[in-house]
């Protein structure tokens, strides 16, 4: 189905502050990197600065893809999106750039990683390389929702 049928059925476009509301509440999504043959896509924890950026941190073993795509590609794709059910879900859709954060300001985004999840395992992982900080910028970013029953199927008062 096209964006315009699935309007006719409750499909509702998020505004910029909705979209901004939205990854703030979320800390996980999926970053696109581009590679050869098919996008490498990789979950990715996530803290958002309320303006233009995300931060992520990788945790480096003795060879990161992630690491090695996120510092070749011209551009990336983030997807964050929540489907509390099967009329109720958001989706956020962001481009832009990764690139890697100097370690002298990685205190300044400290703050910002604050709602970042991340899973205990990470805790224990092999550190053979340590961890980067690095930042997504956002340059174009697209929202969509639906937040009830499509037309027709709502209950009556």
């Amino acid at each position: 189905m096209s964006i315009r049928e699935l309007r006719e059925i409750g499909l509702e476009e998020m505004a910029d502050s909705e979209i901004a509301a939205f990854l703030g509440s979320q800390g996980v999504g999926v970053l696109g990197l581009p590679a050869e043959g098919a996008p490498y896509l990789v979950p990715m924890s996530f803290g958002y600065d309320g303006g233009d950026n995300l931060y992520f941190t990788f945790i480096l073993g003795e060879r990161s893809r992630k690491e090695e795509l996120s510092e070749a590609a011209e551009s990336s794709r983030f997807l964050v999106y929540n489907a509390k059910s099967l009329f109720t879900w958001q989706s956020v859709l962001l481009s832009g750039t990764v690139e890697p954060v100097p370690e002298e300001e990685w205190e300044a985004v400290e703050d910002t990683m604050e709602n970042a999840w991340h899973p205990d395992l990470l805790d224990s992982a092999d550190l053979s390389r340590g961890v980067r900080v690095f930042r997504f910028h956002i340059d174009e970013r697209v929202g969509i929702k639906h937040t009830g029953l499509p037309p027709g199927f709502e209950e009556e008062d």
